[in-house]
């Protein structure tokens, strides 16, 4: 018996061995350059594609059993180049989503307004920084007073703290907008006041066409269906731009769960949801939920894998704005009041504000908690580079990574040992 005894020790050993290399900042680190090489996230786009390849790949590769859920989502605009010009200046832009259904491409030259008689020029104006990632009532009220002046145009900037192009999420029943909406920088400020100084007219010119019915993918993976507790876990794949530090983290805590769950054969029901169309719908999540999700009866608990849970901070210096080594402020551990014993157990080495959510929760949580799931624990935050093209792999690293997949694996951990126990 002895011998069978140490045989088993080893093989729990190997298995832990296993689950703390994958739970390394390098390995970590690792995954999120994996999502960043595949550029765009948007959905639809071959981005998309291959990130879902990727995870599921990874995850049959540790024996979860893989099924894609197609989802089709009715309207999807694809942006192929969009610039803004003054002056012979040429800056980047995006169309701000949904662009006018016969104006997907266009080429428009007229001079740049702020007040006044606007008809037929470009009208610039400013929304402020509000911290949100949800196209809300006032964007949609600021947007259509502007329009109603009839401007030929509409150059847009979005306050954020990289100067950047920033995108906010949108659904499928947004109207588009009358007139097109371009989005630039505030970064390149100076460029559009001298235009608007000098009269010189602005040139906006963009290629890109609607596509319907537009095909993207769930990736679900299952193990151990049956063996004991269902517990479900999830996290979006898609975004606006690279989204490297706003998905990016949240995969790779994702995917080293799984490898974990696998490696050590931890006695539960696994359901690993990796969702698409989060930027214009949250479409993939809800049809998971409508089609797919155990019932919340059934459920012990869902962890949610949201945005920015590992980014660096930023601060004021002598020499300007500088990246901290410490994590972003605005992040936040979204749970259920069911969990706030358990979180504040296995998140003790994890800086982040606790959002304990009784009425609304925020992202794809709100889906879950709306659907009746009763236990749920997850992370989401924002960061310098959130919702724009800057988001790259500079916005996070193997020492902040770690701790947050640590404390994701150690909760999990006590969920599974304790069962209906450790919402108690």
């Amino acid at each position: 018996m002895r011998h069978i005894f140490i045989a088993a020790m080893a093989a729990l050993m190997t298995g832990q061995a296993a689950a703390k290399d994958v739970l390394s900042g390098a390995s970590l680190y690792e995954d999120v350059g994996r999502y960043a090489s595949f550029g765009l996230h948007r959905f639809g786009s071959p981005g998309d594609r291959a990130t879902a390849d990727w995870i599921a790949g990874e995850l049959a590769g540790v024996g979860f059993a893989i099924k894609f859920q197609p989802v089709v989502l009715g309207r999807q605009y694809v942006a192929e180049q969009a610039s803004a010009e003054a002056a012979g200046t040429a800056v980047e832009a995006t169309p701000f989503w949904w662009p006018p259904e016969g104006r997907a491409s266009l080429h428009l030259s007229a001079p740049l307004a702020r007040d006044g008689d606007v008809t037929g020029k470009i009208l610039w104006i400013d929304l402020p920084f509000d911290r949100g990632a949800y196209l809300g009532p006032a964007h949609r009220a600021a947007i259509a007073e502007a329009a109603a002046k009839k401007p030929a145009a509409i150059l847009l900037m979005i306050g954020n703290p990289a100067d950047d192009r920033f995108a906010y999420n949108v659904t499928q029943e947004d109207v588009p907008w009358p007139v097109p909406v371009m989005v630039v920088g505030a970064k390149s400020r100076a460029t559009f006041e001298r235009a608007l100084a000098s009269g010189a007219p602005v040139t906006f010119d963009v290629a890109g066409h609607y596509e319907r019915n537009v095909a993207g993918r769930n990736v679900i993976a299952e193990i151990d269906a049956g063996r004991g507790p269902i517990i479900v876990v999830s996290t979006p794949m898609t975004g606006w731009y690279t989204c490297v530090c706003e998905r990016g983290p949240g995969i790779a805590n994702f995917l080293a769960l799984a490898r974990t769950v696998a490696a050590e054969k931890w006695p539960a029901h696994f359901v690993f949801i990796a969702t698409a169309g989060h930027e214009i719908g949250h479409g993939g999540m809800e049809l998971f939920l409508k089609d797919g999700a155990p019932a919340p009866k059934d459920t012990l608990a869902w962890i949610h894998f949201g945005s920015s849970n590992a980014c660096y901070g930023f601060a004021q210096e002598a020499q300007g704005l500088a990246r901290t080594d410490r994590p972003e402020e605005e992040r936040y551990l979204v749970l259920s009041k069911s969990a706030v014993a358990l979180t504040d157990e296995a998140f003790v080495a994890v800086q982040a504000k606790r959002l304990v959510t009784e009425k609304q929760a925020v992202g794809e949580l709100r889906d879950v908690h709306a659907a009746g799931y009763a236990n749920f624990l997850g992370m989401a935050g924002r960061h310098q580079t959130f919702h724009t093209p800057a988001d790259d792999l500079g916005a996070t690293g193997p020492e902040i990574l770690e701790p947050v997949a640590r404390a994701f694996v150690g909760a999990v951990r006590k969920i599974v040992e304790r069962g209906d126990a450790a919402f108690r």
